[in-house]
C-alpha cells in the first residue's frame, strides 16, 4: 500500500472524528433540542452555553476540544507504529505529516453529518495544538481569555486568540526552539477561523454581536 493511500485513509478517518457534532449531540440527547435552531445557530460550545446554560456548553467544549487532541495524540504516538506496517517510512515534509490534524479541524468546521454546517473549529483546533504547540497554545489561551472578558465578546476573543497562535509560534520557533519551519499549519487553522468568524465580525462591526451569557435561555 502506497503513503499516499495511506495518509488519505488517515485525514479521512481524522475529518469523521472531527464531523461528531458533539453540540447537535448534547442538545438532543440532553435538551430534546436542536442546537442549530436556536441562539446563532452554530454547534459549538459557545451557542451550547447561551443555550442549554454551563453545564452543557463546558460538556461539548470539552468534547470538541478532544476531538482534537484524540488525533494529534495518536498521530505522534501510535500512527508511526501502526502505518509501519504498510509503508516504509513516513512523510518526510512536516505539513504533509499534519494533514490528518487539519483534517479534524476541517471535519468540525464542515461536518458530513450536518450537510457541512458546523463550528467554528476553536476547540477542536485548541485540542490539536494542546499536543502540536503546546506553550504557544496557552499563550493564545490567556489572550482569548483577557479578551473575553474585557470585551464580553467570545467571537472577538476567538479571532484575536486565532491570530495570536500564529504569531505567536512563529517567535517561538525563531527565538526558542531555533526551528526555520514556518507554521503552515497554525496559519491556514487561523485563517480558516477568522473566515468561519465572518458573521461575527460584520456583526462585531455594527454593533449587534451578542455578548456573553451565562444564564441559559432554555430551561428544559
Amino acid at each position: 500500500m502506497s503513503l499516499t493511500v495511506v495518509w488519505t485513509l488517515l485525514c479521512l478517518a481524522s475529518y469523521l472524528i472531527g464531523s461528531i457534532p458533539f453540540g447537535w449531540l448534547a442538545g438532543k440527547l440532553l435538551h430534546k433540542k436542536d442546537i442549530r435552531e436556536g441562539g446563532s445557530g452554530n454547534i459549538g460550545a459557545t451557542n451550547a452555553l447561551r443555550q442549554y446554560g454551563l453545564k452543557t456548553g463546558v460538556i461539548v467544549l470539552i468534547l470538541d476540544l478532544l476531538k482534537g487532541l484524540a488525533v494529534a495524540w495518536l498521530l505522534y504516538n501510535v500512527v508511526p507504529g501502526l502505518v509501519s506496517n504498510f509503508v516504509t517510512e513516513l512523510p518526510q515534509d512536516r505539513f504533509v505529516f499534519l494533514l490528518p490534524a487539519l483534517a479534524v479541524i476541517l471535519g468540525h468546521m464542515y461536518p458530513v453529518f450536518l450537510n457541512f454546517k458546523g463550528g467554528k473549529g476553536v476547540a477542536t483546533a485548541a485540542g490539536v495544538f494542546l499536543i502540536l504547540a503546546p506553550v504557544p497554545l496557552l499563550l493564545a489561551i490567556l489572550i482569548f481569555l483577557t479578551v473575553t472578558a474585557l470585551s464580553r465578546y467570545v467571537s472577538l476573543g476567538s479571532i484575536v486568540a486565532a491570530a495570536s497562535l500564529f504569531g505567536v509560534e512563529l517567535l517561538w520557533n525563531i527565538l526558542v526552539i531555533r526551528e526555520p519551519e514556518f507554521p503552515w499549519l497554525t496559519l491556514i487553522v487561523a485563517l480558516l477561523v477568522i473566515y468561519k468568524h465572518n458573521q461575527n465580525i460584520l456583526r462585531l462591526l455594527e454593533g449587534r454581536e451578542n455578548k456573553l451569557s451565562f444564564q441559559p435561555k432554555d430551561k428544559s
